[in-house]
């Protein structure tokens, strides 16, 4: 069911993860927007070394990033919490560090492991994070797109609610856009067929909870494989609604090599893939509004 979207009409989100992660991707976003090829962008609270990098991002955002929106980057999974572990002693390890697979936190989550409390409770703290930053925060998403499962959405949905926050990613991506990827692993494009299958009820549960997200996510197979030419087969295959192309650009340096993170040179293909592609793609379709998520409205 299209949620939000007027009859005729395309619009398109750019936005880029991770920011926050190095000096690197925040400097590759910031000049991705001012080229006029980047919308949108989620900065992780606990990210970098509210770290160097974060603290960094919030200064670019406070010195006049104004036409970019942010969101809030959850991370629940293969990072550090902003919680003591005493707070959330399931969704952490005595370290304070979340659990370092997907598979694990998937397993654990999937047998009731994990209250959706403590889930609640982290995804409030590194919203309100940001926002004591001074970062309106324009949406949510997840570190891993882990609430595509229903035990993170709903306290994820609950902690928006609480937070004054309007908007969340639809992390499913269309067959259409499946179809235009054809680099992608087969191991990865099995993992997105299964998740697809929790799509009928993420649209409910956001339904229920008055909040607004896309029509779809763009680019989620071809993360580690976006380069210009798949860039430019999403785009000229992207039908009307309104949907999110989500990518990874970054400067591919020292501090990223030093990150543990599959996506390293990648990033830099990502970051060239949108200065070459999307300035044809706005010339050859000036009909289609560029937009981040502050501007959706709510689904009436």
């Amino acid at each position: 069911m299209n949620l939000l979207n007027w009859i005729g009409v395309t619009r398109l989100i750019l936005n880029a993860d991770d920011f926050g992660l190095t000096s690197g991707v925040n400097q590759s976003i910031v000049e991705l927007n001012r080229a006029g090829v980047l919308t949108s962008a989620t900065l992780m609270a606990t990210a970098g070394h509210f770290g160097a990098a974060a603290a960094e991002a919030g200064a670019e955002l406070r010195a006049g990033q104004a036409a970019l929106g942010v969101g809030c980057h959850v991370v629940l999974v293969d990072g550090v919490s902003s919680l003591p572990h005493t707070e959330i002693s399931t969704l952490t390890l005595p370290s304070g560090r979340f659990r370092p697979t997907l598979g694990s936190f998937v397993y654990d989550l999937v047998r009731g492991s994990i209250p959706e409390a403590e889930i609640e409770l982290e995804a409030v703290s590194q919203i309100r994070l940001l926002q004591a930053a001074g970062v309106k925060v324009t949406h949510l998403d997840t570190h891993k797109h882990t609430h595509v499962f229903a035990r993170v959405l709903r306290p994820l949905l609950r902690a928006a609610h609480l937070c004054g926050v309007r908007a969340i990613r639809n992390p499913f991506e269309p067959a259409w856009s499946v179809s235009a990827t054809p680099n992608a692993q087969l191991s990865r494009r099995m993992q997105v067929r299964l998740l697809n299958t929790q799509r009928s009820n993420f649209l409910r549960l956001v339904r229920k909870a008055g909040l607004t997200t896309t029509d779809g996510a763009l680019g989620v197979l071809a993360t580690g494989t976006l380069d210009s030419a798949t860039l430019d087969r999403l785009l000229a295959r992207m039908p009307e609604g309104t949907w999110e192309l989500v990518c990874h650009p970054a400067y591919y340096d020292q501090e990223l090599e030093s990150i543990t993170t599959r996506l390293k040179e990648s990033r830099a293909t990502e970051h060239a893939a949108l200065l070459d592609a999307m300035p044809r793609f706005s010339k050859a379709r000036p009909d289609v509004e560029l937009l981040h998520f502050g501007r959706l409205q709510p689904a009436s």
